[in-house]
């Protein structure tokens, strides 16, 4: 055959292949029929040879290796598609999506492009491999003189590549075929553009490499013209006779001559790399990895629409606030440390510092020359004293901690004033009282990135400080190690008389460093240098108008903010008298401070406005008050909205006792800039302080709107005065760029003056997001050259340059697009009956995130004498009030014992450690209501059904990630055929009958005791028989009918599962109840009556035991037992058996009632039919591949839910044995279940998560020695846990990563989640049958009226299909 000359194609062959090609080149036609036709037209032509393509010869035929196949598909799997996302399930799903899409009758035909060959050929089969991922020389020409043999192999790759495009083979060839180069030839001169479309693609081909794209078949251009060149009669590389060599391809510089399908040569003028380059860029990119797993929840949630007619910001652009400027006073010392040398020496026995005791009487009297002399010693041991002469421990500008008590603030002064002299910079925090403080741990990252190492503090707070039982002070979590060093006189060496501290004037260096609390928990160090806080104390000094000798009442805190700045800065500088009232001595008597402003005469006291309320409240009981010596009242917290009502009720009790209007001087100040304003005292008969009533809607919208007092929803402000002397305010929009605001909208106050704080410790980014705002214009520009610090403050300027505070960005929420702020929501809460109610006004509210918004949780912690009823009733009423005044729902309001919430040192709530807990779930309410329906309002747009699986999605294990799916659902349990003889059973009873004559010696239960041997078991025949008893029982002394029902107290056991077949043997409904706890019958025994008198259970059946506990006396203080219904005891049952069996005419009637108590207190029953009970169990033992040769471990409670399923169901449906542990038993024994999956070597095991939980608290110490004693988890193949509540995810991932020594794999550990109405919608490790369609008699039990400790009346839903399963139709 090889002697042969090809024997010439007719035209009318010629014709019809040329129609064939473009057909295929259209998609008109599948590759296979293409082939098929085309062997059909040129058989006849070419002879075929056995296992021969027909359009091939023999001299061009390359046999395909197996080794050359493996290596060209690994060559193919290294480039375009990354191996972790490949999946063949998913491939087979989306080849046949699209060969069903395929065999669709479409009503109009599809819409077709004209493409490349090369490019509509499937990919999967004929894309040569990517380079995009290699190396850019890895196989490619260098275009040297050798290069021929390169280029040839190129060639080689390209045409086996274009080779299998066309004849889709395996052949490796390198030349075309003998029909297309024929074909080709006679058409290359003509008109016939589909014909040629082969020798185009093969004239536009360049050299690459092995590892190329596909060519360009756009992008070359045909240079044949003018070149004349020998034709053959067919192309390749010998003549027709095969007596003539390999002709190489002519070289014209750095192009290449190739040669076509038919012979012709064409020059490439285009370097291969940038063909290689433009190719890349060309073919159609991999999407990002991120669009294969976008979270469409903006797409899913409902999106609210702005309101056109919402209120907007209609003034003029404000203006920035010029303070007055700051008076050079010429007695004014250069800094802090030399107004106390020159007050130490010139005046050493002036008074400084007076503290109190408890009692209120003076406790301690510091003199400058005291407090001089004592700053000197601590600088000098602070320098000398600590570490080496070659190597000291604290050196200028390191930082030192300050931990002294609220009660003891000389010590305090003492050390901060000796930190000054020894140019050491003091961090002054809170006492730790325990390891487990609120905030402790953030306490101690700051101090961590502050270096600290040494520790100041006083000798009492040292001793009182936790202690090892070494009698060293214990490592605080999060703390570095910190070296102690106790400030007294006593334990400090006396400076020799020659040092002296160096005293400079006032620079740039940090001074101290104030912690501050952020709204996240975590805790920022803001630093301020020596010229700003001595700027500062100027500015106080100015705006206070502070004189020398002045006394002074403190009541805040003097380690930060303003009691800083007034107590222990500022009264230095001025030499002023300051009398400080313990936070202790407060809580004893909220009067003290008055009294001590009559008792010394104080013209100035420091307070907060919550002092101010407590003095209301007490001060009946006071006599002979007179404040007339006060000329200024500093309000601290002046910058609450809500510290105007306590201002005004104080001024309105005490103006009879000498009190001044203008007197009251409310305060604004943050960390960050320090003293923000200060209302000054005005002149007595000047015009009153200003007011706004603005409406809430307004101010939830960013606008001031003016309103008028009689309205509920308004916030009534008073202005905090005016700006600092010195400094420049103005207010910007609160997000975005720092633009700044309109006349009437409200934003963030920010000040550009020397007297703020300097950065954040160790944070430039955050630094300069909050020191380093420079406010632009409508236009863009820039309103100053000098940066503005953002305070932190919502405000405006109003009238006369007053500045007016809204609220806190910190207490910020928003909500629906409206701004809310926790402090209103407070107000508004504690209006609600506070005295009544709220234990010490102690509410806590934040916000969490929800589906992508926020929503606000109310927290308050209830008095010890509040009933239940009081609660529900306050609860009810905040509610009604937040959503009249605010027009905002409430997602969770939850009530806690008094007293246990965190707190702050000075006995505040700490909001962000109150958070946590409750995200944690650890909060442990004593009430909750939560009203997700009130406040929820974007919830997801019901989603359409997708008709198959698109070809975007990803298999990630058994989900199909990319396209959302509408619902989910299991195998159909009507069509799964199998051996399950079970299934011709209608009843569970029939199984249990016809298990009890086929395997009656099959254990089907076992129960173990706390020792972890076996205390009962039951076989087929022996629960049979038992149950057989029972319904006699039933029928003898109850004289039941068909369809009572039964009431089953019993304690986890065996007993409780032959109450229950002999119930269904005598036709009876049972209700599964947990018994009453015999060491707190009082709380459990009406829980129990409740379910008896709501199920209208006409007998209780119970044991011996628990018979006797229903009727005493114990029992009789809780419930009126005398109501009780006959009560049946099952441990004497008698011998003989019931005459006949009850068989139920209908499956569809009740099989039993399942009865459970939410954890909000709420009481419900569901209906379960035989038929459903039936489906349920056959879809768990499918599910879990439950057989009679299987043992399960269950440690559950057997009451409700599938706890109770798998307890008392599942064996004798499926036939397994289940080995019983009671979780009581765990207390006592916290092992006994793991060892008895051990011991049994169990592969399936069900608990609940407080077992779990209790094995991770009792064992976590104890893993080695119980791998020492052989426990072995390693056969566990699934653990599952039953959650009836939340997922607790951190308690699963502890539990898996505590029992991993042991053997315990990850990936056995899943969680199975159900609702009221639909016990288990998934359960691991596959998903439930579709009972849906099975369980079609669910209905709920419409209970009365709930008893005071039910926490809502809302019934559960009637269907199936249950609200927890449109919440996990989300996450799929």
């Amino acid at each position: 055959m090889a002697d042969r000359d090809p024997v010439p194609l007719p035209a009318e062959v010629r014709t019809k292949l040329a129609e064939l090609e473009l057909e295929l080149s259209e998609g008109d036609i599948t590759q296979k029929g293409y082939e098929k036709k085309r062997s059909k037209l040129i058989g006849a032509y070419f002879p075929q040879t056995a296992g021969m393509d027909p359009s091939m010869g023999p001299d061009r035929r390359t046999p395909v290796t197996p080794s050359s196949s493996s290596r060209y598909h690994r060559r193919r799997s290294s480039g375009s598609r990354d191996e972790r996302y490949r999946s063949d399930v998913h491939t087979e799903a989306v080849q046949a999506a699209l060969a069903k899409h395929k065999e669709r009758k479409m009503a109009v035909p599809m819409p077709s492009k004209r493409r490349s060959l090369v490019v509509q050929t499937s990919m999967d089969a004929y894309t040569p491999p990517d380079t995009s991922s290699g190396s850019e020389g890895e196989g490619q020409g260098d275009g040297d003189d050798d290069g021929t043999s390169s280029s040839r192999e190129g060639s080689i790759s390209m045409e086996h590549w274009i080779s299998r495009a066309i004849h889709g083979t395996s052949s490796t060839t390198t030349t075309s075929s003998t029909a297309s180069s024929s074909s080709s030839s006679t058409r290359s001169g003509g008109s016939g553009a589909a014909g040629g479309r082969l020798a185009d693609v093969l004239a536009q081909h360049v050299h690459i490499s092995n590892h190329s794209a596909p060519p360009d078949v756009t992008g070359y251009t045909n240079n044949t013209d003018g070149i004349q060149v020998e034709r053959t009669p067919a192309a390749g590389t010998g003549t027709g006779t095969g007596t003539a060599a390999p002709r190489p391809a002519p070289r014209y510089g750095n192009a290449e001559l190739m040669e076509t399908g038919d012979g012709v040569p064409v020059s490439s003028r285009v370097s291969a790399k940038i063909q290689q380059l433009v190719n890349t860029l060309k073919r159609p990119k991999r999407p990002p990895l991120r669009e294969f797993f976008v979270d469409d929840f903006e797409e899913l949630l409902e999106v609210q629409q702005p309101d056109p007619n919402l209120p907007k910001a209609e003034g003029a652009q404000m203006v920035a606030l010029q303070g007055e400027q700051l008076g050079v006073v010429t007695n004014w010392p250069p800094s802090l440390e030399a107004a106390l040398q020159r007050w130490g020496t010139i005046s050493p026995k002036a008074p400084c510092l007076s503290t109190m005791d408890t009692n209120g009487k003076p406790l301690y009297v510091l003199t400058y020359g005291k407090l001089w002399s004592r700053s000197v010693k601590v600088a000098f041991n602070l320098l000398h004293k600590l570490g080496t002469k070659q190597e000291p421990l604290v050196r200028p500008g390191d930082r030192v901690a300050l931990v002294f008590p609220n009660n003891d603030p000389a010590a305090f002064m003492t050390a901060f004033y000796g930190c000054l002299l020894a140019e050491v910079v003091p961090v002054p925090i809170e006492v730790p009282l325990t390891r487990k403080d609120a905030g402790s741990q953030q306490i101690g990252f700051l101090l961590g990135s502050c270096g600290v190492t040494v520790a100041l503090t006083s000798d009492a707070c040292h001793k009182g400080l936790p202690k090892s039982p070494t009698g060293e002070i214990s490592q605080f979590k999060g703390w570095p190690k910190l070296l102690w060093f106790v400030t007294e006189s006593k334990h400090l060496s006396k400076p020799p008389r020659d040092w002296f501290p160096h005293i400079k004037d006032a620079n740039q260096d940090t001074a101290y460093i104030e912690y501050k609390t952020c709204k996240d928990g975590s805790v920022l160090g803001v630093t301020v240098m020596r010229i700003s806080m001595l700027t500062h104390c100027q500015a106080l000094t100015q705006t206070c108008s502070y004189t020398e000798a002045e006394t002074i009442v403190n009541v805040l805190d003097f380690k930060k903010d303003v009691g800083l700045w007034h107590a222990v800065l500022t009264s230095v500088m001025n030499m002023m008298h300051v009398i400080s009232i313990p936070y202790a001595l407060m809580k004893v008597n909220p009067l003290s401070w008055i009294q001590k402003v009559c008792q010394y005469k104080a013209k100035v006291a420091c307070v907060k406005s919550r002092d101010m309320h407590w003095a209301l409240v007490a001060h009946r009981d006071q006599r002979d008050v007179n404040l007339s010596s006060l000329r200024m009242l500093l309000v601290a917290d002046g910058s609450n909205p809500w510290s105007i009502s306590s201002c005004d009720a104080f001024l309105n009790v005490f103006q009879t006792k000498g009190l001044k209007q203008e007197v009251i001087c409310p305060c604004a100040s943050s960390p960050e800039a320090l003293t923000v304003a200060v209302r000054r005292p005005l002149e007595e008969g000047s015009s009153p302080p200003g007011r706004g009533v603005l409406s809430m809607q307004g101010l939830s919208h960013g606008v001031i709107r003016v309103d008028s007092e009689e309205k509920l929803s308004v916030l009534t402000l008073q202005d905090v005065g005016s700006a600092m002397p010195g400094a420049v305010m103005c207010v910007v929009r609160p997000e975005g760029v720092p633009q700044l605001c309109k006349t009437d909208e409200i934003g963030e106050l920010c000040v550009c003056t020397v007297a703020t704080g300097t950065s954040y410790y160790g944070l430039t980014g955050m630094t300069k997001n909050t020191f380093e705002v420079f406010p632009v214009s409508n236009g863009g520009s820039p309103i100053s050259e000098f940066p503005f610090t953002r305070t932190g403050l919502l405000g405006f300027i109003g009238p006369a340059g007053l500045i007016f505070v809204a609220g806190k960005m910190d207490g910020l929420m928003v909500v629906g697009g409206r701004r809310h702020n926790a402090d209103d929501i407070v107000a508004t809460a504690l209006a609600v009956e506070p005295m009544k109610f709220v234990y010490r006004g102690r509410i806590a509210v934040f916000s969490i995130t929800v589906l992508h918004d926020e929503r606000i949780v109310v927290v308050a912690e209830q008095r010890p004498d509040s009933t239940e009823e009081d609660s529900f009733q306050w609860m009810s009423r905040v509610l009604q009030a937040i959503d009249g005044i605010h027009q905002v729902g409430v997602y969770c309001l939850a009530l806690v014992p008094s007293n246990t919430l965190p707190k702050t040192p000075l006995g505040g709530i700490h909001l962000s450690e109150t958070k946590q807990l409750f995200l944690e779930g650890a909060l442990h309410p004593c009430n909750v209501l939560m009203c997700p329906h009130t406040c929820v309002t974007n919830l997801p747009k019901p989603r359409q059904k997708q008709p198959e699986i698109g070809p975007a999605s990803v298999m990630v294990g058994n989900l199909v990630s990319g396209k959302r799916i509408a619902q989910a659902s299991g195998r159909d349990l009507g069509q799964i055929e199998d051996n399950d003889q079970a299934r011709k059973f209608l009843f569970l009873s029939e199984v249990l009958q016809w298990r009890a004559q086929t395997t009656p010696d099959h254990v089907l239960f076992t129960l173990l005791n706390s020792r972890g041997t076996v205390s009962s078991s039951l076989t087929c025949l022996q629960l049979h028989k038992r149950a057989e008893k029972v319904a006699a029982l039933l029928a003898e002394r109850g004289h039941l009918q068909d369809g009572d029902h039964v009431a089953l107290v019993y304690p986890p056991g065996v007993d409780l599962i032959v109450a229950f077949y002999g119930c269904l043997y005598a036709g009876c409904v049972p209700i599964t109840v947990r018994p009453p706890h015999p060491q707190n019958i009082s709380t459990t025994l009406p829980t129990v009556k409740m379910i008896v008198e709501v199920s209208r259970s006409v007998c209780v059946m119970t044991s011996q035991l628990i018979s006797k506990l229903l009727r005493s006396k114990e029992a009789s203080a809780a419930v009126d037992v005398r109501t009780w219904p006959p009560v049946l005891d099952t441990d004497d049952l008698p011998k003989k058996k019931p005459p006949v069996l009850y068989r139920a005419a209908d499956p569809d009637t009740l099989a039993y009632l399942d009865f459970s108590v939410s954890t909000t207190g709420m009481l419900a029953g569901v209906k379960m039919s035989h038929t459903a009970t039936s489906a349920f169990c056959r879809s768990i033992k499918l599910q879990c591949e439950l057989y009679p040769s299987r043992e399960v471990a269950i440690c559950l409670d057997p009451y409700c839910g599938l706890g109770f399923v798998l307890w008392c169901l599942c064996s004798v449906y499926s036939g397994h044995q289940s080995i019983l542990i009671p979780p009581s038993e765990l207390e006592g024994n916290p092992s006994l279940w793991l060892s008895a999956v051990s011991q049994h070597k169990v592969r399936d095991t069900f608990c609940s998560y407080s077992v779990m939980e209790l094995c991770t608290k009792g064992l976590g110490l104890q893993t080695d020695a119980l791998k020492s004693r052989g426990l072995d988890l390693s056969r566990v193949r699934t653990c599952v846990v039953v959650a009836e509540e939340r997922p607790r995810i951190a308690l699963t991932q502890s539990f898996s990563k505590l029992f991993k020594d042991l053997g315990l794999h990850p990936r056995a550990v899943s969680t199975s989640f159900g609702c009221r109405v639909n016990l288990a919608i998934c359960l691991q490790p596959h998903r439930l049958g579709k009972l849906a369609d099975q369980v079609g008699n669910h209905h709920s039990l419409q209970p009365p009226p709930p008893p005071p400790h039910c926490l809502s009346a809302h019934p559960p839903s009637a269907g199936f299909r249950s609200p927890l399963l449109q919440v996990l139709d989300l996450k799929i």
